[in-house]
């Protein structure tokens, strides 16, 4: 008997240092639910601390050149809203946008209103190619993203050696003349803006069979129907940028290299050559004259080209010069 009574003291014992090691366990390696609570609690408060996504505010003077918009239209809101909620919050691009207009826009403006074009227009050069050299798919090019036609219509050289659709300044001038020439026709910046986008013969055809004369009274295609609509949600973006949660400081946009010209009337058999000339490089001499689309120059006519050329110590340029 009690040798009986001494084995079930040793089980007991054994049960109690059981019980007492799985609390320790369960104390180390598990959470209570008072502890999961709390983390959980904490890392929902950082997913959201210092980033809050909300409907935007539309402005109630929104307008393109002056012209006002209908936003007690419900249906024109609702698009006007869209484009305000995309360009806000695909951040990356704005913010890139930003950038590019602190280098380009002081390069614009003076040519638009030089041409008595609405300073809004710029806004125009953003949303069809975002102040990049870009090529569509129909061959529209540059920051205006003019066809060859239109360019050689309107004066620009365009061959294999030079495509002046890639020169900012000259590009710019063809787009006002072309801007002030459909102005004339519709009567409407509103109208010429999305002209430029889905061509004059085109909107002049939608008008013709809708049987209306304003933009915000046409069916349009998706690009040319949030055409507008994007184009003042960018600019009122750019234009107050911390109203839009942006924090931008001057030394964070972009700026334009100081530069001057040289005239070249000859043919070039290197620009590679010409800009060790300058102690430079192929790459950053291309960077300035994007126009020049080989790396020589025919120039069988002697035509007289103006070259941009850096200014020294703003580029590094490895080997250049030696």
């Amino acid at each position: 008997m009690k040798y009986i009574k001494n084995i079930l003291a040793f089980i007991g014992l054994l049960a109690v240092a059981g019980t007492l090691i799985f609390a320790v366990q369960s104390t180390d390696g598990v959470e209570s639910p008072e502890s999961t609570t709390t983390k959980n609690e904490v890392s929902d408060k950082n997913v959201a601390e210092g980033y809050q996504i909300s409907a935007i505010e539309i402005p109630e003077d929104l307008n393109f050149a002056g012209e006002p918009v209908p936003l007690d239209d419900p249906e024109i809101m609702e698009r006007v809203d869209r484009e305000f909620l995309v360009n806000t919050y695909w951040q990356s691009n704005a913010l890139l946008l930003m950038k590019r207009a602190n280098k380009y826009f002081p390069i614009i403006e003076p040519i638009l209103k030089k041409n008595g074009i609405p300073d809004d227009f710029k806004y125009l050069a953003v949303a069809e190619s975002g102040l990049e050299n870009v090529v569509s798919p129909a061959g529209a090019t540059g920051f205006w993203q003019i066809m060859k036609a239109t360019g050689r219509e309107y004066g620009l050289e365009v061959n294999d050696n030079v495509d002046e659709r890639y020169h900012v300044e000259k590009a710019t001038q063809v787009a006002c003349d072309y801007i002030k020439k459909w102005k004339e026709r519709f009567g409407s910046w509103t109208l010429t803006a999305a002209a430029y986008n889905a061509g004059p013969s085109g909107i002049q055809k939608y008008m013709g069979i809708q049987q209306v004369d304003d933009y915000y009274d046409l069916l349009l295609g998706q690009e040319t129907g949030r055409y507008l609509f994007r184009i003042m949600a960018i600019k009122e973006i750019i234009s107050h940028p911390e109203k839009y949660g942006f924090k931008v400081e001057e030394k964070d946009l972009y700026e334009k290299v100081p530069t001057f010209t040289v005239e070249v009337d000859t043919a070039v058999t290197s620009w590679a050559d010409f800009a060790e000339l300058y102690e430079i490089n192929y790459k950053v001499l291309k960077r300035h004259n994007p126009w020049l689309r080989e790396p020589h120059l025919n120039n069988t006519s002697r035509k007289k080209y103006v070259v941009e050329i850096p200014n020294k110590g703003y580029y590094r340029v490895g080997n250049a010069g030696k």
